[in-house]
């Protein structure tokens, strides 16, 4: 299990923000990289993880963040949730910017933008079905995550995407290492944000056939 994953430690600053743990650990062979929306997504995946019969990364943070799940909710490792329903862009997110992914698909709602939202929990194996599927009835995506973008979650959707159904894709991440600054700070100075998102699907719109 690895902790401090992101920027939004906050003020431990960029020598304890872990933003490439996705991208190294899903280029080991053999293991399975988990990375939880929400306190009952962790519970349910540490329990997973127990259970499976290999190596395993879950990947943490640090901060208090809002509850998705409700008890009870059920969680297979390699296959994404979908959230929210949506026929006009997919939103794809994991970790910390789940909760992102939702406020942004109900303020594209309002504005007409029928927004789906998929929590991908498990990056490695991917649910390459579930983004087939997205890609196939939307047309257009969104990946957002709490990572570097060259070597994260968005790098192995773009990877399925073009071996199942080409579609245009925007990228919500990381581009450098951030700095000590509040978690709330941090987030917004790096466009980890709701608002990002909605940007990024507005971008990623124009460009759909």
């Amino acid at each position: 299990m690895g902790t401090h994953s992101g920027i939004s430690i906050g003020e431990d600053g960029p020598s304890q923000m872990s933003i490439e743990d996705i991208g190294l650990a899903c280029s080991l062979p053999g293991f399975v990289v988990l990375s939880p929306a929400d306190e009952v997504a962790t519970h349910a995946l540490m329990r997973a993880a127990a259970a499976h019969v290999g190596p395993v990364f879950l990947r943490t943070g640090r901060p208090k963040v809002p509850i998705i799940y409700g008890p009870g909710q059920e969680f297979e490792i390699g296959r994404a949730i979908q959230l929210i329903d949506g026929r006009d862009v997919t939103l794809i997110a994991t970790g910390l910017l789940v909760a992102e992914a939702i406020r942004a698909s109900e303020t594209l709602a309002a504005a007409g933008v029928s927004a789906r939202v998929i929590d991908i929990h498990t990056i490695k194996p991917l649910d390459r079905e579930a983004i087939r599927r997205a890609a196939l009835e939307t047309g257009a995506l969104v990946v957002a995550e709490e990572h570097l973008v060259d070597c994260g979650l968005g790098v192995r959707v773009a990877q399925a995407v073009a071996e199942t159904c080409p579609c245009p894709i925007e990228f919500v991440g990381l581009t450098t290492y951030a700095e000590s600054g509040t978690p709330d700070g941090l987030l917004d100075k790096y466009g980890m944000r709701a608002a990002n998102l909605v940007a990024a699907a507005r971008r990623v719109l124009e460009r759909k056939a």
